[in-house]
């Protein structure tokens, strides 16, 4: 019975290692990966009873580890300990967990006792654990009132990356008219309208789009790395129509 440990910064791997060690000897060896690949070479070869998994490493975040572990081991347990409650993982990880498994969700500024407790419930007691903090975050990204459709964050991504309503429609394939129906139900579903502040002085206070994105932001749904990623396709998507500058 392994315990398989994938996180990219040392210290924490031996603070998870130590902790381990400690209170479940039990467990048998501990394995360590520093990255995403490497995370699913060693879960696939060994099969692990169980797989604590930093939710941000380099090249490959921790939801495509667990994805891509789960397709080949769907009652692989798994703990995610990260330092992120941002809505986007948690969202993410709704989308990925097999019904049938057993996973828990730490943050990394969690005392000794709340980390022990998870991994005795997730490992031995074969229960989910998820911290209070990010049952809050579950319970709003999953809400139909309050949680994004997929149609409603692609939304999102496009106003995050300023285009404009036709280049939207270009992209996907819509009628302006379309895509200004996304953004209203974009905007009903982040509350847009209801906390709009109209002032006989200068008129309406927010701007729609750019007060979107705000509330995104704090609500952790945006975030710099996944717009970075998105900006990526974005290019791909502008070289493919020839839209991008040539250079000389």
């Amino acid at each position: 019975m392994s315990i398989l440990i994938a996180e990219d910064m040392t210290f924490q791997r031996d603070y998870l290692r130590a902790i381990i060690s400690d209170n479940f000897a039990q467990a048998g060896p501990v394995l360590e990966a520093c990255d995403g690949k490497s995370a699913i070479e060693l879960a696939l070869e060994h099969r692990p009873s169980l797989v604590v998994l930093d939710i941000k490493m380099p090249a490959l975040s921790g939801v495509k580890v667990a994805q891509h572990i789960w397709s080949e081991m769907k009652l692989a347990r798994i703990i995610f300990w990260s330092q992120y409650k941002d809505e986007i993982y948690v969202r993410e990880l709704a989308r990925i967990v097999p019904g049938e498994t057993v996973y828990g969700y730490v943050l990394k500024t969690s005392p000794d006792e709340k980390l022990i407790a998870a991994l005795r419930a997730v490992l031995v007691d074969e229960q989910c654990w998820i911290d209070p903090e990010i049952r809050t975050v579950q319970s709003r990204a999953t809400s139909r009132a309050s949680g994004l459709t997929d149609i409603e964050y692609e939304a999102l991504i496009d106003i995050a990356l300023g285009l404009t309503d036709k280049a939207i429609a270009r992209r996907r394939y819509l009628s302006e008219r379309g895509v200004q129906n996304r953004l209203r139900e974009l905007y009903a579903k982040l509350s847009i309208d209801i906390e709009q502040i109209v002032d006989d002085r200068w008129g309406n206070t927010y701007s729609p789009r750019s007060r979107a994105i705000s509330i995104a932001m704090q609500r952790g749904l945006i975030n710099a790395d996944e717009v970075a990623r998105e900006n990526e396709a974005l290019q791909e998507w502008l070289q493919r129509e020839n839209a991008l500058p040539t250079s000389g």
